[in-house]
């Protein structure tokens, strides 16, 4: 006898999920396209009477019309405006819209400096290399933040591990070799990656609060131990020299973007590699899995058989350790010697990376180099011209911090339990 067996009709419902912006946030794009092309014609265009601007590319210079360059600028930058206004640019688009109007508006800025200084010759890869160099400890910062709070646990204590790197790298550095100070900076970051741990996770400290305690804690430290004996006997403690740059084979030569990427030192090196490994480890492998979910839903992670804290524990050492390195080049990398608070907030600003990139590796690298940039570019206008204050150019790189946070990010979310402690019942 044979069962009969009755089939249904299956209805898949389709719908359409409307992805699009909000008429507020649209305007608002907008609005910013709109600002920096008013800028371009009204202010760099008016001020420009003429001449040839050169825009230094390595071997190559490329010369522009000053005026006429700003000047259509200025009108391309209001035609992306409206254009924002009226339709909007898709999600994809978005992205390379917003880094094609900052491409073309630096370009006419470079215009205007060209004009205002002694010296119209601006020399864009130098510039870049610059704003590489500033954002290499700001990147690693950035990754340590980003291991850390996606594992549920609030990092502002980047600055006081970078600082901690910074000085034990030069200690480390002078009493054995230059490139040894590399483990001891890994190590004192490590070691406040600890404190950090312990008091979050195990004693439930509030973690925006030990994050201040613990960036007080390494700027007294050092400094105090820097007072000690660093300063009395620097030539034995505090004299640790720079790494040596190092040429990768045949890619140090391709124009412009060989002196960019491929001549620096191994810290430089090793932040390749750490962006690509903590983008891929995150996205890709069980462990990222794993650290999501102990971020979003720590107690269903636990239920499914994650062993939250102890991953939490290993996460923030890991990302204290890459926090340290970043305080090493500060010292080893760049200067080849400690000072006190040798890393000038840099370490807040990785932590705004971290915010302005919503928690991605990619995205808080991008951030890291922006601000780099602000840097940098504050520099070389120092040098190059006076048509703008020095105290406006002194606070530019916290501006573009505030503004980028605070103006440009838009609705942003953390992971769901960053910054709540887990106790596991």
């Amino acid at each position: 006898m044979s069962a009969a067996v009755q089939t249904e009709d299956l209805t898949v419902d389709h719908r359409v999920v409307d992805t699009s912006l909000s008429p507020r946030t649209r305007l608002l794009r907008a609005a910013a396209y709109a600002v920096l092309g008013l800028i371009s014609l009204v202010w760099l265009g008016l001020d420009v009477d003429g001449g040839t601007a050169h825009l230094v590319f390595d071997t190559h210079t490329v010369s522009l019309p000053a005026k006429a360059t700003v000047i259509v600028v200025g009108v391309v930058l209001l035609g992306i405006a409206a254009w924002q206004a009226v339709r909007g640019f898709g999600k994809r688009a978005t992205p390379w819209v917003a880094g094609i109007a900052f491409v073309l508006f630096m370009v006419a800025f470079f215009c205007w400096v060209s004009t205002q200084g002694n010296n119209p010759d601006i020399d864009v890869v130098g510039l870049l290399q610059n704003s590489i160099g500033l954002s290499v400890p700001l990147i690693l910062g950035a990754l340590a933040g980003v291991m850390c709070e996606r594992s549920g646990v609030i990092n502002v204590a980047i600055e006081g591990q970078m600082l901690a790197g910074a000085w034990a790298a030069a200690l480390v550095g002078s009493v054995a070799v230059t490139w040894v100070g590399l483990f001891g900076a890994l190590a004192a970051g490590a070691f406040m990656g600890v404190l950090l741990a312990v008091f979050a996770i195990r004693y439930l400290v509030n973690q925006v609060v030990l994050g201040v305690v613990l960036n007080v804690l390494a700027a007294g430290l050092t400094g105090f131990l820097f007072d000690a004996f660093m300063q009395t006997d620097s030539e034995k403690f505090n004299t640790p020299g720079v790494l040596g740059e190092i040429d990768i084979p045949l890619l140090h030569s391709i124009p412009v973007i060989g002196p960019l990427f491929f001549e620096a030192n191994i810290v430089v090196y090793l932040t390749y590699i750490l962006i690509f490994g903590v983008d891929v480890a995150l996205f890709r492998t069980r462990w990222g899995l794993r650290t999501r979910a102990i971020g979003e839903h720590p107690k269903a992670a636990d239920t499914v058989g994650i062993k939250v804290l102890a991953l939490r524990y290993r996460n923030v050492l890991i990302g204290s350790a890459i926090a340290g390195l970043g305080g090493a080049y500060f010292t080893i990398g760049s200067v080849g010697g400690f000072a006190k608070n040798i890393t000038s907030g840099n370490g807040f600003i990785a932590l705004a990376a971290v915010i302005f990139g919503r928690w991605s590796p990619r995205g808080a690298t991008a951030a890291a180099l922006l601000f780099g940039f602000a840097i940098a570019l504050q520099n070389n206008l120092s040098i190059n011209t006076h048509a703008i204050p020095s105290y406006f150019l002194a606070m530019l790189p916290y501006v573009a911090t505030i503004v980028a946070v605070a103006g440009l990010v838009g609705k942003v979310r953390a992971p769901a339990a960053d910054g709540e402690p887990y106790v596991k019942q």
